[in-house]
């Protein structure tokens, strides 16, 4: 019988401190700790964030292992985010998980943190049948900081078709309620205004790009400047037009990710379609893609919202199928904040 492997998976792209152990693809543990002070910035400010991630990465690290019923010693390997993300939060994990490994003499793995979204799929939950992915696949992946169409041939064998030329779906959805008044983040609490609200309220205008490509400043310049002449003739639009606003703009960033997604799925003829990332998480997106199964016939793949949003899980079982490739970093490996998958 084989020797079990087990994972300890480190992430600190942003501003949540997340560590997770796994057996196999199983996962055991999987513990984040949270930074609150950033919502009365409005944003992630780095320098609090890389801060925050010094004063919890050895609790929340201890945490997993412990929960995990393992001592370090049973570890096989330890995987961390290397980017993209913040600079100063990537250098917090990717220091301490280079001290770890070193200190444990196991192997060191980096892992990109938009692959590991998409490798959320295969995390797997003890007495729990998911099923997985089945190569190739599409996976739209959503975020604060991207969007793109991913074409999933195999294992770490991928490729771009297309991605956002400017902002990303998430940013779009943070910046418009900002603009609202709303706090930080602001895409959770559109999603849960706009279920009380009329998505066909009002209309916004969609980006023309060409080919597979998504934009999503356009959306914002035009919903700040429908916003600044509603206010002229009615200091008090928005408090009283808040509900259907947001599910005119949660139905218009939907669409305009929805319509690609289709258009993608046409071209490449596959019909297994995941989506990944924070914004897969929006009741919309996921309503959207389960209409598109039943009138398409997409087998569809949606993660879990623990495991949508950033988790070290998913960075775990990253590591894990490039410790199988015996796909190992070395201990110079530099953080990086700014690549694609």
């Amino acid at each position: 019988m084989a020797k079990s492997i087990y994972i300890l998976g480190i992430e600190s792209s942003c501003d949540d401190t997340a560590a997770a152990v796994i057996k196999d693809t199983e996962i055991l543990t999987n513990i984040i700790a949270s930074q609150k002070v950033h919502e009365e910035y409005g944003g992630v400010v780095p320098e609090l964030a890389s801060r925050a991630h010094q004063q919890h990465i050895v609790p929340v690290v201890d945490k997993a292992i412990k929960d995990a019923g393992i001592t370090k010693e049973e570890l096989s390997a330890v995987a961390v985010t290397s980017g993209p993300g913040l600079l100063g939060s990537l250098m917090v994990g990717s220091s301490f998980a280079k001290a770890f490994a070193l200190g444990l003499d196991i192997p060191l793995i980096t892992v990109n943190h938009l692959q590991a979204h998409i490798y959320a799929h295969f995390i797997k939950e003890a007495n729990i049948q998911e099923q997985v992915p089945s190569f190739p696949f599409l996976t739209l992946l959503v975020s604060g900081g991207n969007s793109q169409l991913v074409l999933m041939k195999d294992h770490f064998e991928m490729e771009i078709i297309g991605k956002t030329i400017d902002d990303a779906a998430g940013e779009a959805f943070d910046k418009c309620a900002k603009v609202m008044g709303m706090p930080y983040p602001g895409g959770p609490l559109i999603d849960k205004l706009a279920k009380d609200g009329n998505p066909e309220a009002f209309q916004f205008s969609k980006p023309r790009i060409a080919d597979l490509d998504y934009s999503f400043s356009g959306l914002k310049t035009s919903f700040l400047y429908f916003l600044r002449d509603q206010i002229k003739e009615n200091p008090n639009f928005i408090e009283e037009n808040k509900k259907d606003l947001c599910a005119s703009l949660q139905r218009t960033i939907v669409e305009i990710l929805m319509d690609k997604l289709i258009k993608a799925v046409n071209r490449t003829g596959v019909k297994h379609v995941a989506i990944a990332g924070g914004v897969s998480a929006n009741s919309a997106l996921q309503r959207a893609l389960q209409d598109a199964h039943k009138k398409y016939g997409w087998q569809i793949y949606i993660p879990k919202l623990g495991y949508s949003l950033d988790n070290a899980a998913m960075v775990a079982v990253t590591g894990y199928y490039k410790y199988l490739k015996q796909d190992f970093a070395t201990q110079d490996f530099v953080p990086y904040a700014k690549v694609t998958v």
